[in-house]
C-alpha cells in the first residue's frame, strides 16, 4: 500500500456529537479502501497536534467547515501547505455547517464525500491570507454599519479573536470549542440587525475604487483564480440603482472607521484596516475526478 493510501482520519468533536452516524460511515468506508489512522481530539491543541505529527499519512478532516478551516490554518501556520493534500468529508448540525465544503466541490453525504477521498484527485486552490496571517477559503463580505447579527453562521466575534481558527493564531481556543458546542445544541436562524451604508475605502493593486466620500452597502472579495481576487463594490444609492464596481487584484485593502467582516463562517471586527494577498494555488483539496 502506497503512502497515498495511507490516511490521518481526523474526527472534529462536533461532528463525532452532532452526527455519530455519519462519521460511523464515512469511517468504514475509508477503512474498507485504505488504511487508516483514526483520530479523536477532545481539544483545539489536539487537533493541532494530531495534524503536525501525521507523517506522511494523508489528512482527511471529517467534519464542518469551521473544522476545515482549522485544518487549512494550522498547515498555513505549519508552512506545510504546499506539500499537503487535505480531504474533507463534511459532517455538521446542518445544512449551513457545511455550506463551504459544499461550495468548493465536496460531495454531499458521508458515502460519496468518502468515495471521493479514494477515488479523487488532488486540485490547487487560491487562498486569500490577510495582515494577520488569517486564511480565507470561501470569501470575505462586508456588510452595511450594524448589519452583522449574532445569529449569523458560524461562531461570532469581537476584536480579532475572531480569526483564531482559520489562522493567525489560537488566542481563545476553548472559546471556540464551547461555541461549536453550542452550535450544535442550538441552530438559531441568521440574523440581521439593520444598519445604514458604510463609508469605506477599497483599493484594489493599490487602486482607489471607492473612497471614504462614497457610502457604500456593501463590498466582497474572494478567490477569483488564476492568482486574482474578485473585488466587488456596491455602492449606497438614493433613487436610482447604482450599478456596483468589480476588480481583479493580486491585492485588496478595505479601510474606515471601525467595521465587522465575515469571512467565510468567521466573523471579526471591529477593525480599521484590513488586506488580503491572493496565494495562487496555494494549497490542495481532493475533489471528485
Amino acid at each position: 500500500m502506497s503512502a497515498r493510501d495511507q490516511l490521518l482520519v481526523v474526527i472534529d468533536p462536533v461532528a463525532r456529537r452532532t452526527d455519530g452516524e455519519s462519521v460511523r460511515i464515512a469511517k468504514d468506508v475509508l477503512g474498507a479502501g485504505a488504511g487508516v489512522r483514526v483520530c479523536l481530539p477532545e481539544s483545539p491543541e489536539e487537533f493541532t497536534k494530531a495534524l503536525v505529527r501525521r507523517g506522511t499519512r494523508r489528512p482527511v478532516v471529517v467534519g464542518d467547515d469551521a473544522a476545515l478551516l482549522r485544518a487549512v490554518g494550522v498547515l498555513h501556520r505549519e508552512r506545510a501547505l504546499a506539500s499537503a493534500v487535505l480531504s474533507v468529508v463534511p459532517v455538521g448540525s446542518a445544512a449551513s455547517a457545511v455550506r463551504l465544503a459544499r461550495g468548493l466541490g465536496v460531495p454531499v453525504g458521508a458515502v460519496a464525500a468518502a468515495r471521493a477521498v479514494l477515488e479523487g484527485a488532488p486540485r490547487r486552490l487560491d487562498l486569500l491570507v490577510d495582515d494577520r496571517d488569517g486564511v480565507v477559503l470561501g470569501d470575505v463580505l462586508i456588510p452595511p454599519v450594524g448589519a452583522v447579527g449574532s445569529g449569523l453562521s458560524g461562531a461570532g466575534g469581537s476584536g480579532d479573536a475572531g480569526s483564531g481558527d482559520a489562522g493567525g493564531g489560537e488566542r481563545h481556543p476553548w472559546l471556540r470549542t464551547c461555541q461549536s458546542l453550542v452550535r450544535t445544541l442550538a441552530v438559531r436562524p441568521s440574523r440581521v440587525v439593520p444598519g445604514g451604508p458604510s463609508r469605506l475605502r477599497v483599493e484594489a493593486d493599490g487602486v482607489t475604487l471607492v473612497d471614504l466620500d462614497q457610502p457604500v452597502e456593501g463590498v466582497s472579495v474572494r478567490p477569483g483564480g488564476a492568482g486574482f481576487a474578485r473585488v466587488e463594490v456596491h455602492p449606497a444609492s438614493v433613487g436610482a440603482e447604482v450599478a456596483p464596481v468589480r476588480a481583479r487584484a493580486r491585492s485588496v485593502t478595505v479601510s474606515g472607521p471601525d467595521f465587522r467582516y465575515r469571512a467565510d463562517a468567521v466573523v471579526t471586527g471591529p477593525v480599521r484596516s484590513r488586506t488580503w494577498h491572493v496565494r495562487a494555488q496555494a494549497w490542495g483539496l481532493v475533489l471528485p475526478r
